[in-house]
């Protein structure tokens, strides 16, 4: 991929400083190509990243310590693309969030960035198969007009769509909470791999960054972010899942919701979004036509 000297110099920054491209705003009024990254003392990368002289002391130290080294090169040969912010790759939907990521890494065939119609399907880590008989009846519709299925790789609903989107011949996205030296959970790495092969993964964080509870709520925004549309399967009434459509609300996107069975907690979640408003979804179709009908 081709990089100019500044989105080099920003993978740079990036492997050490990982942070969202808000926290990132001062040091680009100050310096937009970041020409001067190298040259800053700890004093000042403390006044523009707004951080403590102590965390920008180390900050400075280790950006001294790799200013040599070839990180794109490096990232080639781990097939790994890394999209910054202003790359033409980079998705113009990320824009309109408050945080965006400062640089996306990918693995796998990163055109399915640029596809107009991703949709997200999102539920329960202990989904049941409630869920995979629903997704039979709205996949296959979306993966016939083209669409691209969006999850987050974990556990239940979000690996069910993943596989669902394979097994009808369609093509998925996978957004993770983590660098991609690190597949995770471990059930889900042989699905991992193969979507790093054949689809597409993508974070906000480098390869050498492990997963951790702060990680997975962040990586829920780009799932709505890059999404026209949620989908919800099953879920409890608070969760990951809710995180993800508050998301997709606050940023005028669809809401689709499962119905389910009132006995069931995990149908909690999408039931209550129907009573907010969510349109009640059976099958693909719905929003296949919702979608195109509003083009």
């Amino acid at each position: 991929m081709d990089l100019t000297e500044q989105e080099r110099r920003l993978l740079a920054l990036h492997y050490v400083y990982p942070v969202p491209l808000n926290r990132l705003e001062n040091l680009f009024e100050n310096d937009p190509t970041l020409e001067k990254l190298y040259a800053y003392r700890s004093g000042q990368l403390a006044d523009l990243l707004n951080i403590p002289f102590s965390k920008a002391d180390r900050l400075h130290e280790k950006l001294q310590q790799q200013k040599t080294i070839p990180f794109v090169q490096l990232y080639e040969r781990e097939k790994i693309i890394p999209i910054p912010f202003t790359h033409p790759y980079y998705p113009d939907s990320l824009h309109n969030l408050i945080d965006p990521p400062a640089v996306l890494y990918t693995k796998g065939d990163w055109t399915f960035l640029g596809k107009s119609h991703k949709i997200a399907i999102i539920g329960s880590r202990k989904a049941t198969t409630y869920s995979l008989e629903a997704l039979s009846l709205i996949v296959p519709p979306l993966v016939e007009h083209g669409m691209v299925v969006v999850s987050g790789l974990a556990k239940g609903a979000d690996a069910m769509a993943h596989e669902a989107a394979l097994s009808y011949g369609g093509r998925t996205i996978a957004v993770l909470g983590h660098g991609l030296f690190h597949l995770y959970p471990k059930e889900n790495e042989k699905l991992a791999k193969r979507m790093g092969e054949e689809q597409l993964l993508i974070t906000e964080y480098p390869p050498y960054v492990r997963p951790a509870k702060w990680t997975f709520p962040m990586r829920n925004r780009i799932i709505s972010g890059i999404s026209e549309a949620i989908i919800v399967t099953e879920s409890t009434e608070k969760s990951g899942t809710m995180s993800t459509v508050l998301h997709a609300l606050d940023h005028g996107k669809d809401v689709f919701a499962v119905p389910g069975p009132i006995t069931s907690a995990f149908s909690l979640g999408p039931n209550k979004l129907l009573h907010e408003g969510a349109q009640p979804l059976w099958n693909g179709f719905q929003v296949v036509g919702s979608l195109i009908s509003d083009r």
